[in-house]
């Protein structure tokens, strides 16, 4: 089992890791054309709240209710069973989703209204930033269906992931950022207002993704028509898991929806700092955290269904290890290395260095809770996994109105940064409530050796961040050299880090069989 998930996460991290590398192109090429000025807040307003719907409908709350059904259909059902399930899921979820999709559509200006409260005063004052809200209100009409496809794309790839084809769906949002690129090179620059031209891209992305997959779903017979279902056993199980993963699941997108909402009364800016600092975070997040998440969800799901308990344990305790292991020293490095890799990344065109130098505080802020984020992911899977949603639900709650007391407390001495730093704070809450819960009831133990590894993993990961702060150069000397130059001197510094902290970890006995159950 171990050998299996290893590779299973070896092979999500490598296609997540292609899908980040062109999402960093795509936000280059973003910040190169537009900056991270009043149009570019727009663009990522508009593009926010269907993925926040996203998270809600597909990848999040839906996935984690829906996987478990689908193993346990698959230990103890028939082919055509597994099929009917799928098709009467299918069949419910999109007709809600088209409702709201096209409910959002027209609706946008009210939308933009609830998420952008800012704006929307300005434009019914005649402020300065009026046509904010009327730009973000056309562009919502042009990124809403993107929730429609990716809903049914985060259907597809749930049920390959069950297959064991965990390639194809992490595959998958390449699509998206090569859409956007395209876009972002060839259309945006033929328009007057450009922002257009990538809520576009979004769109085509968006579709894309979603036609992409069918093949391979039709190739494991599981390709079937959309049937209404409401009332079906296996639909009404996974009704009753997913709506209260709705708040379990999602907190950290409420939470920055709720970030953006108060980003609307700070300067201009303020919401394009938070998403190229928030890119950055989720980089190594998508790398590692949620693609263990996504290789032990079947594992964990499966060890439930057959009572295999001390197999369950010892599982998620793996994910536990491996997520330490490739968050603890990602945190420290995007924390000491965050302007640097802001200015190597973005800092041409339209995005100059005072912007790299301003969100580098909002990525600081942020990366202090990158290790929290990862081990919510982990830990919540010890919960769905067991079909236990309530929870979940419980300690998200706690978390968000935690993250709201931080943002009020934080926001007005500190600004757009406060609002970073409430949202790290409130993902350690969210961390340790379900750790401890979980310790508790005996489904996290840790295994022989694993306080060791981690106390390792620390001492490794504390050498190599003293490493990087005695050989960074000055952060002025970064602006006034060469793009060349500042990007070997970043790789370097990354390789350095990165084999300091390899070897530290040999000298202190960690060996690949550690890596095993």
């Amino acid at each position: 089992m171990s050998k299996g998930l290893l590779r299973s996460g070896l092979v999500v991290s490598t296609m997540t890791l292609l899908s980040r590398m062109l999402g960093l192109v795509r936000d280059v090429v973003i910040a190169n054309l537009m900056g991270a000025g009043a149009a570019a807040d727009v663009f990522f307003f508009a593009n926010k709240i269907p993925n926040f719907l996203r998270r809600l409908f597909a990848e999040g709350a839906f996935a984690q209710a829906f996987v478990p059904v689908l193993v346990e259909y698959q230990q103890g059902k028939e082919l055509p069973d597994r099929q009917l399930l799928i098709a009467r899921v299918a069949g419910t979820l999109g007709t809600i989703v088209s409702i709201v999709t096209l409910v959002g559509m027209i609706a946008s200006p009210l939308v933009t209204a609830l998420f952008g409260t800012g704006w929307f005063i300005d434009w019914w004052q005649g402020g300065p930033q009026a046509q904010k809200f009327v730009l973000a209100s056309d562009l919502l009409r042009i990124t809403f269906p993107y929730l429609w496809f990716i809903t049914f794309t985060a259907l597809a790839g749930a049920i390959l992931n069950t297959l064991g084809k965990f390639a194809v769906a992490a595959f998958t949002p390449v699509f998206l950022n090569v859409a956007i690129i395209l876009a972002a090179i060839w259309l945006a620059p033929q328009l007057d207002e450009p922002e257009y031209g990538l809520a576009w891209g979004v769109f085509f992305g968006g579709l894309i993704q979603f036609l992409f997959q069918l093949p391979f779903l039709k190739r494991a017979g599981l390709l079937v028509r959309p049937r209404w279902g409401w009332s079906d056993p296996g639909v009404k199980k996974i009704r009753k898991l997913m709506l209260p993963a709705l708040f379990g699941v999602s907190v950290s997108q409420i939470n920055l929806l709720f970030d953006t909402l108060i980003a609307s009364f700070l300067m201009s800016g303020s919401i394009s700092w938070l998403y190229y600092s928030d890119r950055l975070l989720e980089f190594p997040l998508g790398l590692f955290g949620i693609a263990i998440a996504t290789v032990i969800l079947p594992a964990l799901s499966a060890r439930h269904s057959d009572r295999s308990a001390i197999e369950f344990q010892r599982t998620l305790d793996w994910g536990i290890r491996m997520v330490v292991l490739l968050g603890l020293p990602a945190m420290a490095g995007l924390i000491v290395l965050a302007q640097p890799m802001l200015m190597v990344l973005f800092m041409h065109g339209a995005f100059s260095y005072s912007d790299a130098q301003m969100a580098s505080y909002s990525l600081i802020a942020y990366a202090t809770g990158l290790l929290s984020f990862m081990l919510v992911k982990v830990l919540a899977t010890g919960f769905y996994s067991r079909q236990d949603t309530k929870r979940p639900v419980k300690f998200g709650i706690i978390a968000m109105l935690t993250n709201m007391v931080f943002n009020v407390i934080f926001a007005i001495p500190f600004g757009y940064v406060g609002l970073a730093l409430a949202t790290a704070l409130s993902a350690l809450v969210n961390a340790g409530l379900l750790g401890i819960t979980l310790k508790r009831e005996g489904a996290l133990v840790w295994q022989p050796g694993s306080v060791s590894f981690l106390s390792k993993v620390l001492l490794a990961t504390l050498l190599m961040t003293v490493l990087l702060v005695m050989l960074q150069p000055a952060l002025p000397d970064w602006q006034h050299w060469s793009v060349s130059e500042r990007s070997w001197r970043l790789a370097a510094l990354i390789g350095v880090g990165g084999g300091a902290y390899l070897l530290s970890l040999l000298v202190l006995g960690v060996r690949p069989r550690h890596l095993r159950t």
